[in-house]
């Protein structure tokens, strides 16, 4: 994840975001996650609270486009989405409709 460009890592984060919101509430498993990749890709200050407002409130649907996300990238925006729908031990059926509608998206 570190070799995307800072607009893509944002762009990663909008979508785990929303994929944390499918369900329509951000479990704290879900939460530690996206925390956990806000650390490893090293955010700026703002950066980090527009994340974390993205925990409160999910992103805009228009600004999760999976159309700007680079082929070269699809495989490490589809684990980061499953690794944030399965954080709190299960999948329902939100989740995993939204993820397989990703996954089609971008083949």
């Amino acid at each position: 994840m570190r070799d995307l460009s800072p607009e893509h890592r944002l762009d990663l984060m909008r979508f785990v975001c929303s994929f944390a919101w499918a369900d329509l509430r951000v479990a704290d498993e879900e939460r530690a996650v996206i925390r956990g990749m806000i650390r490893r890709l090293e955010f700026t200050a703002a950066e980090q609270a527009q994340i974390e407002g993205w925990l409160e409130v999910p992103p805009p649907p228009e600004d999760v486009d999976p159309r700007r996300v680079p082929p070269e990238h699809r495989e490490q925006f589809l684990a980061a989405a499953r690794a944030v729908i399965e954080a709190d031990g299960g999948v329902v059926g939100a989740e995993r409709d939204s993820y397989e509608l990703l996954q089609q998206m971008l083949q």
